[in-house]
């Protein structure tokens, strides 16, 4: 099998897949590679990546994201809410979904929040 280090500017290091399965999906239309997408999204949450783990300490955050359109008028969009931990040693981070119209994480009421915009839970 004849593999091939991909490097994407999302991540640090390189990922390493077969050569062949790379140039299958670089030759994906827009619609089938939405797709692919959503397969992929949906085995990792079936296998529970991306699950925070029991007992963990989270804390939310209420962020504006920038899309990184040259010419995008509406910058920053948001806000979002996201939820941190620390896993492994690592921090981790999940996307919890509109923050707007007092919308908080887990339809909960929404938490008292600091200047920056986190809670602590």
């Amino acid at each position: 099998m004849d593999r091939a280090t991909f490097f994407s500017p999302r991540y640090a290091h390189g990922v390493s897949l077969d050569r062949s399965m790379i140039a299958d999906v670089r030759s994906l239309s827009d619609p089938e590679l939405r797709r692919l997408v959503i397969l992929a999204q949906d085995l990792l949450e079936r296998r529970g990546a991306g699950r925070v783990p029991d007992g963990a300490k989270i804390t939310y955050r209420r962020e504006e994201v920038r899309c990184g359109k040259a010419n995008c008028t509406r910058c920053p969009h948001g806000p979002y809410w996201y939820a941190y931990w620390r896993e492994d040693g690592r921090l981790r981070s999940r996307y919890l979904g509109s923050a707007k119209a007092g919308r908080s994480p887990g339809n909960e009421p929404e938490p008292e929040s600091g200047a920056d915009g986190t809670t602590g839970r």
